[in-house]
């Protein structure tokens, strides 16, 4: 019985640390990817809000990444994982629009503010993307620091014994993690001065 449990412990290790590693890499490959879209569409690299949106972004996911790793770190199998049979069917409709307009975003900004210039927003709106994005962030951090049952997709883990959770940013509003990522679209958006691209921060909200 005793081997039986070890043996199934090393398991579930296993597994975990295959679902938290792909988490890893998925992260690692999506903001690779956002980045490169980000001045593939600009049509150059010689963008100064561009590369301040970027490297805001990278250093702000990296931290939310270290921060998650150190304090919550069962949270990386756990969203690591994207498919359940008990997701919720709003969830499965939502997400395929949902997650190609994150992609979108960055692609719309580099067409809009550089290469054919639709539309430009003032200096300071920069200044504000930034404290919007910084915000957004360590609310989504906070949010993931303490909730263990934060996965990628909705649904009741009874597998995994989930409970009400009420303490850090669940005492201020109901639903953080949507919260912060309403913040953070409107203010990518903001950082790379386009208007286009904050219509589609808009959408993505509603979404």
């Amino acid at each position: 019985m005793t081997e039986a449990l070890a043996n199934s412990s090393a398991r579930n290790r296993s597994r975990n640390e295959k679902y938290g590693l792909r988490r890893v890499l998925i992260g690692l490959v999506f903001m690779a990817s956002w980045i490169a879209l980000l001045f593939a569409f600009a049509g150059t690299i010689h963008w100064t809000r561009g590369w301040i949106c970027a490297g805001s972004y990278a250093t702000g996911m990296l931290a939310f990444g270290m921060v998650i790793w150190r304090l919550n770190p069962s949270l990386f199998p756990a969203r690591g994982r994207w498919r359940h049979s008990d997701t919720k069917l709003f969830d499965r409709i939502i997400l395929p629009i949902y997650l190609p307009l994150t992609m979108l975003q960055p692609a719309i900004a580099g067409l809009d503010s550089v290469r054919f210039r639709w539309s430009s927003m003032p200096l300071w709106t920069l200044f504000l993307g930034l404290a919007l994005f910084a915000a957004a962030v360590s609310f989504m951090t906070w949010t993931l620091v303490v909730n263990p049952w934060a996965e990628s997709t909705v649904r009741i883990q009874t597998d995994r014994g989930q409970q009400v959770v009420r303490t850090g940013p669940y005492r201020i509003v109901r639903h953080p993690m949507y919260a912060g990522m309403i913040l953070m679209y409107p203010a990518v958006a903001a950082m790379l001065g386009s208007w286009c691209g904050l219509a589609l921060a808009g959408l993505m909200a509603a979404l």
